[in-house]
């Protein structure tokens, strides 16, 4: 092990040659340079010696002791401590000569070495890649004592997490040469050791399953080598001890406090015990609530901003809910440095918390520079366009906010921060926006089961950000026994650098059904614009060469007259407003839209295709969502045209209705056959919750209701409707978005799909 000096040894040092110093400084004080009864000798020169590392320069910048100013023995001992601070030294010290009627000082340094090579011994269960991985140091390094024993805390850290409790980690620094050595990170694992039960004492008015639910450090359950829970991370339970005051503070308790964790080890050193003692106190309600210092706005309008009321019992996330909607309020008006600071009054006698939000007002700000960085391939006009603040724009905390959900939701980025810099002297804020680039081509392969495709293949590949320009181009081919498609599409969403979105696409398709062979050939043109800022509209033109060959002898009559080449050339009109969260993962807000189709402009088809879709997202507790959405279609041919059999709604499927077959929610015809209704109605209700949140694994439980019809056959009947329930499981993997769900049919027909299994998953390139 490298042989260091303390600091105290450096100041030893000095001591020992105090009496060479103060016969120097005898000498000097009575000779003819003597400046001043009050002042010491002046310092003539400073020498640096036995630095290799570290520049001359970099050490003369930390010295107080400079040449032409008087020696002080105080300021030299400051001056080691602060070279100690550098973390390059070993030893320091300081010689003291006179020099030219004044003194010199030589600091000569000692550096330490510099490591060469880093390895770890002992450790079993973890290969040394992985433990390199949670480590800050690297070869190159200096062998700073601070710095390694900072990085032995990350590998216990680590290793805790992973439930290794009792694990210790010895650095050792052996000597290679005088100016380098290797460290080696000596680790004894010790068992696993596993959080066998929790137990809360003290608590009377909050239940132990609330408190434990509040907590993130949980119980060793049968599931917990899918979550992680389980193992003992002092962070985490020093964490959770504020959780748990948290909850005590929002349900009025305001001198609830919470004890250290009394930890247990059994005697077999593989399960511990964790006891966590609580003192409640008193309960407190909410007595007078004054709002002080407004102007801007009314205590009227601002109390309208408030949830908290007198009577109710006193919550503190409640109450910083309310100041942040004052903030809000301000801020949207350009107050960017407004405050709201609230005085609470405890009346211990009563049980009363009396409080008073008194308003900072401040100034109106406006938006100064908007830098942006990050951003490797993606161009900044791409990411500016997005935002709805410009320079010179009054500042607006909402606009601000949308402003990060439309980067967000480009879906280009890892990450995406906004950061707002205030120059309080010009009344400005400048814009940070820093971004993460993160891989915007996807490989996508998928997979199903239907009565119609038997097992199919899907694969698709896309590029969303083309050039960097934000351009989206993507190739998918379905391929099946009975089915081949291929399409290709491009969509630029700022067309000729204006806020109009254009698009064109071109396919190719196959389908070989149980009664007829479908062949299709076409391609699109489409443009679109935001009408404002949640809603916007499209509209796209479609040709369309279809054939229908092979047509059984026993096929319907409805299929029979499909029989042959026909043109359609069709617009699609279609409006949507949009105030999702998230596009990829949406937790709150709704998409409501409207699609029509009109064939009829030339070509063989004539007829009308409407379909409303309305999805809504409600955040619930415990980060979990609750989904609702409604489907509601009609198509109809006209000009004495029957609707063509490949544009009538098929019902059964991962997108319509799980745990069916494709079109099995539907007419068929007199020989059994899914045909397909010209009306389709589709209620999907979710429940979706987290798993395991560090990966974005979540769970999902549904109930799908609905079904198609065929007017001109039965009567539109809601007792029709098909029923199917079930679960899934949704996850941005490391190989991309993947979608797994299971569906029981709840009122299956005979030689009908009883339950489906149906999934994909996608690989970022």
């Amino acid at each position: 092990m490298t042989k260091t000096s303390s600091m105290a040894d450096q100041l030893l040092k000095l001591q020992s040659r105090y009496c060479k110093s103060v016969i120097l400084l005898l000498l000097i004080v009575f000779s003819p340079l003597y400046v001043s009864a009050e002042s010491g000798p002046l310092i003539k020169f400073v020498e640096i010696q036995g630095n290799r590392k570290v520049s001359n320069e970099t050490i003369h910048s930390k010295l107080r002791s400079k040449v032409g100013d008087p020696f002080s023995e105080n300021v030299v001992q400051e001056d080691i401590k602060k070279l100690y601070s550098i973390g390059y030294f070993d030893d320091i010290s300081v010689d003291i000569d006179s020099f030219e009627g004044g003194v010199k000082l030589v600091f000569v340094f000692k550096e330490k070495p510099t490591i060469t090579s880093i390895d770890f011994q002992g450790n079993k269960e973890f290969e040394a890649k992985d433990l390199q991985e949670k480590i800050t140091i690297s070869s190159g390094a200096v062998a700073n004592l601070p710095l390694i024993t900072d990085n032995v805390q990350k590998i216990i850290s680590f290793y805790q997490s992973e439930g290794y409790w009792l694990v210790s980690v010895l650095p050792i620094i052996r000597e290679i040469s005088k100016d380098a050595a290797a460290l080696t990170f000596q680790i004894n694992e010790g068992p696993k050791v596993v959080i066998k039960d929790i137990t809360v004492e003290g608590n009377r008015a909050v239940s132990k399953k609330e408190i434990k639910k509040a907590m993130e450090t949980k119980e060793r359950w049968l599931f917990s080598f899918i979550t992680g829970s389980g193992f003992y991370q002092k962070e985490q339970i020093y964490a959770d001890l504020e959780r748990i005051k948290e909850l005590y503070f929002n349900k009025g308790f305001i001198y609830a406090a919470v004890s250290e964790p009394e930890i247990t080890l059994s005697p077999d050193k593989k399960k511990l015990s964790i006891r966590i003692s609580i003192s409640e106190g008193d309960q407190y309600k909410i007595g007078d609530l004054r709002i002080k210092g407004n102007t801007l706005f009314s205590s009227s309008e601002l109390f309208q901003k408030l949830k908290i009321a007198s009577g109710q019992i006193f919550n503190r996330s409640a109450l910083r809910t309310d100041i942040d909607s004052i903030l809000d309020l301000y801020m949207e008006k350009g107050y960017a440095r407004s405050d709201v600071n609230p005085l609470i009054d405890v009346n211990a006698k009563e049980k009363l918390a009396n409080i008073t939000l008194y308003v900072i007002e401040g100034e109106i700000f406006r938006i100064g520079r908007i830098e942006i960085s990050g951003n490797t391939k993606t161009r900044d006009n791409v990411i500016r366009r997005e935002m709805r603040l410009d320079e010179g724009d009054i500042f607006n905390k909402k606009l601000l906010k949308r402003s990060f959900q439309r980067i967000n939701n480009l879906n280009f980025f890892e990450t995406v921060d906004i950061t707002p810099s205030p120059r309080a002297e010009e009344k400005r804020i400048d814009l940070n926006v820093n971004v993460k680039e993160k891989l915007t081509g996807m490989l996508s392969i998928g997979g199903g089961y239907s009565s119609v495709d038997k097992f199919m293949v899907m694969g698709e590949i896309t590029q969303a950000n083309l050039f960097g320009k934000g351009l989206y181009l993507k190739f998918r081919a379905d391929l099946s026994s009975r089915r081949t498609n291929y399409n290709i599409s491009l969509r630029d969403p700022w067309f000729m650098d204006k806020p109009i979105s254009a698009s064109i696409s071109l396919y190719n398709e196959s389908f070989k059904y149980p009664d007829y062979d479908k062949k299709a050939t076409g391609g699109s043109i489409g443009f679109g614009k935001e009408l404002s800022e949640y809603v916007g509209a499209n509209i796209t033109y479609d040709l369309e060469q279809v054939e229908i060959t092979k047509i059984s002898d026993k096929a319907s009559s409805l299929i029979k007259d499909q029989e042959g080449n026909k043109l359609t050339s069709s617009i699609s009109p279609s409006i949507w407003k949009d105030t999702l969260d998230n596009n990829l993962d949406p937790t709150s807000g709704y998409r409501h839209a409207l699609y029509t189709t009109f064939a009829g402009l030339g070509g063989d088809n004539y007829f009308m295709k409407e379909v409303i879709d309305s999805i809504w997202y409600f955040p619930a507790k415990w980060d979990t969502t609750f989904s609702v959405r409604g489907r509601l279609g009609f198509a109809a041919g006209f000009a004495g045209r029957k609707l063509p059999l490949y544009e009538r709604f098929y019902v059964g499927g991962i997108n319509t209705v799980r745990g069916l077959g494709f079109g099995e929610a539907g007419p068929r015809d007199e020989k059994g056959k899914e045909i397909g209704g010209n009306v389709e109605t589709i209620f999907n209700i979710e429940y979706i919750f987290p798993i395991v949140k560090d990966i974005k694994l979540k769970g999902v439980t549904f109930f799908d209701y609905g079904s198609s019809f065929d007017k001109d056959v039965e009567k539109y009947s809601i007792s029709d409707m098909r029923k199917t329930a079930g679960f899934g499981f949704r996850w941005m993997s490391p190989l991309g978005p993947m979608r797994l769900e299971w569906g029981r049919n709840l009122d299956p027909k005979e030689n009908e799909t009883k339950s489906k299994l149906e999934f994909s998953i996608g690989g970022f390139f």
